[in-house]
């Protein structure tokens, strides 16, 4: 496996600009949630993962992959950072408030809801391994807790900052574009403008079994 930098952020910190940003200066494929459907097998694999059923072979769940962010992967930054020593790690973050609200919005509003019966079996596992790793494990339950799921995303910050070493991290807010992203990777800035993707409307205006 090849992963040069891994994410650390929660999603809804601009984690699918971030992908995209990863791919247009060349560090692509980057896998992110939207990928998980994408690789057969990739939501029984994360399912036996959350639930403990089966030891994770990260090489081969991001074999092709140079870079990785987002849920389910930012789940397990601290062994993906170990697995990968060689890895840059980018903790994307916003202001706590707004990202609880986008949170609640999007990711929140979704895995609350029933999975419809007629909907295959993968839909079903997916739906209960992001249930388990973010409304579980990462918020015990609380996720629609303002106070409680902004304290478990400060606690993520520190985490990181705690762990990581400095020259390795970059705690990086996309709202200021390419320059701190470009300087951390040693690329040069590319001509495009900076992306920005999956906003609240896009999101929701998916289908729900794509999250």
């Amino acid at each position: 496996m090849a992963i040069d930098v891994l994410g650390a952020g929660f999603g809804r910190t601009g984690t699918k600009s971030l992908k995209t940003a990863l791919e247009i200066i060349g560090f692509g494929p980057c896998y992110h949630m939207t990928e998980v459907k994408e690789n057969p097998g990739h939501r029984e694999a994360w399912n036996a993962i959350a639930f403990g059923r089966a030891e994770p072979d990260w090489d081969a769940l991001f074999d092709g992959y140079r870079a990785a962010v987002d849920w389910p992967a930012t789940h397990y930054w601290r062994e993906l950072a170990a697995h990968c020593p060689q890895a840059k790690v980018i903790l994307t973050i916003r202001d706590p408030e707004d990202w609880h609200r986008s949170y609640i919005n999007t990711i929140s509003h979704v895995v609350h809801q029933p999975v419809p019966p007629e909907a295959p079996e993968d839909a079903h596992l997916h739906r209960d391994t992001i249930r388990k790793i973010i409304v579980e494990d990462t918020f015990q339950g609380r996720d629609r807790d303002p106070v409680y799921a902004v304290g478990a995303y400060l606690a993520r910050l520190e985490q990181v900052a705690r762990t990581i070493d400095l020259d390795r991290l970059l705690v990086y807010d996309i709202t200021t574009g390419w320059k701190p992203l470009c300087d951390f990777l040693g690329v040069p800035i590319p001509p495009e403008p900076f992306p920005h993707k999956n906003t609240t409307e896009e999101f929701l205006s998916q289908d729900l079994q794509k999250k």
